[in-house]
């Protein structure tokens, strides 16, 4: 079944340089559609009135601490321009967040007694908060990092929580933010929940969730972990987020995280809220290892969305530190902040976006059926999600796999080839013939990742 006409409009709709804009226009999301709460199929979040929510997070825990609404004007009218819907940022920091003042010259607590807020701190944070709204962009927004709970890992804490003021402190920030249109809340900061721990953590998010019933809420784990091993099944943990961490280039941490987390009863969301940082040392061994990459980014990304999650966050590692020359560098930064808004995998993110929400949201799964038995090393592990009338699957250093496209039910496919790196989409051809099929990219190595969309004729799909 070869449809010139449809194939002609097609080639010249890919042809088109203009097709695919280079920011996002506008506010990044349309807060009109009302607060998020978890789908039907208990998935993926959307909004009120239906409206699926793709996250897209970007980690800006130093935010409220180490920039001045000059600096943060500038990094959230970036990352708004780049397509990112939610901002990670902690309310009492990781570094020194206590009794270093921030920008302003304000600390967030008053003897850092956790029931004494200091207002001049707090005033500032409500104006990111704000200003963020302005923008389309949701705060994830952490009360506390994890040291302030638990310092004897790491971190300059001092520990100040015990399970009774946890409770009242969480009361406190969120009767202050209740009514803000754009919070998510986060529980944890890079710490595990259980042990002497689970009673602090539980606490607080308890204590937000008695005057807050407007937000949705997970939890920060630590490196290689989920907030599914301690709080699952938990009532006020809406979804689970993992960090899938800083030391791996396999997809064998989503088998261990995110295939597990999708597979858990009762069913909730889940995604990645920590992968890879672009610009990190990889497993903080530069030396040996090198430095984590746009190839680095694009497959955390999509090995994470493809494998069942509702949305992903991207790290910078001098960004979330909001690194300059002048402050204390952590984990081997070698840039300043500003000098790497814009590096190749912050760029990127944007074509994930419009590939996801271009085709039936909700109706998406992990499919590895679709794939033939064949031997993929997890370096370069091939993994397939599909809908309602559509799959993508990744193949993140351009190996060929054998696609059983009868799967799909389809009369006919159009398939193409997704670039990853510009968003641009190549037609293969249209299909009839529903035989399994062997498709190879048009190019292989370490960076050269490639997706196949197959989109059913009949659904009449545009391109993302």
């Amino acid at each position: 079944m070869k449809n010139t006409i449809v194939t002609t409009i097609l080639l010249l709709l890919v042809s088109n340089p203009g097709y695919s804009q280079p920011s996002w226009q506008g506010p990044s999301v349309d807060f009109s559609h009302g607060k998020l709460k978890i789908s039907e199929n208990r998935r993926f979040l959307i909004h009120d009135d239906g409206t699926p929510f793709f996250y897209l997070g970007d980690t800006g825990w130093e935010l409220f601490h180490r920039l001045d609404k000059k600096d943060t004007e500038k990094y959230l009218e970036n990352r708004r321009a780049k397509g990112f819907t939610v901002i990670q940022a902690v309310a009492l920091a990781e570094l020194d967040g206590l009794n270093t003042p921030n920008m302003e010259g304000n600390r967030p607590l008053i003897n850092n007694d956790p029931l004494k807020p200091d207002e001049a701190y707090w005033k500032h944070v409500d104006w990111v908060i704000v200003k963020a709204a302005e923008k389309g962009l949701y705060i994830g927004l952490l009360p506390t990092w994890g040291d302030k709970v638990d310092p004897q890992r790491w971190g300059k804490g001092p520990k100040i929580f015990n399970k009774e003021n946890a409770y009242k402190y969480g009361q406190w920030i969120g009767s202050r933010y209740r009514d803000s249109k754009n919070i998510i809340w986060i529980i944890g900061g890079d710490r595990e929940g259980g042990g002497d721990n689970f009673p602090v953590w539980k606490a607080m998010a308890e204590g937000i969730k008695s005057v807050d019933n407007n937000h949705l809420m997970t939890y920060h784990p630590g490196g290689e972990r989920s907030s599914s091993e301690w709080f699952h099944n938990e009532s006020w943990l809406d979804f689970n987020m993992c960090q899938t961490g800083h030391g791996q280039r396999s997809y064998s941490i989503y088998k261990k995280i995110i295939v597990r987390d999708y597979g858990l009863n009762p069913v909730k969301p889940c995604f990645d809220g920590e992968p890879r940082y672009e610009d990190h040392p990889v497993n903080w061994n530069p030396e040996v290892l090198g430095w984590f990459d746009d190839a680095d980014v694009r497959q955390a990304l999509y090995w994470n969305l493809f494998s069942g999650s509702f949305g992903h966050t991207y790290g910078c590692h001098p960004i979330w530190q909001m690194k300059t020359q002048d402050k204390e560098a952590v984990g081997l930064a070698r840039h300043n902040w500003t000098e790497v808004l814009d590096l190749p995998g912050a760029k990127q993110l944007i074509y994930a976006r419009r590939l996801i929400e271009s085709r039936p949201f909700t109706s998406r799964y992990p499919d590895q059926t679709l794939i033939m038995p064949s031997y993929y090393p997890d370096t370069d592990y091939v993994v397939a999600t599909r809908g309602d009338g559509y799959a993508f699957i990744y193949f993140p250093t351009g190996m060929s796999a054998t696609i059983d496209i009868n799967k799909l039910g389809a009369g006919g496919l159009h398939a193409y080839w997704y670039d990853p790196r510009t968003g641009e989409s190549t037609l293969i051809e249209t299909i009839d013939d529903m035989r399994p099929r062997k498709f190879n990219p048009p190019s292989g190595g370490r960076g050269n990742d490639w997706i196949l969309i197959l989109d059913d004729v009949a659904k009449g799909f545009e391109l993302p």
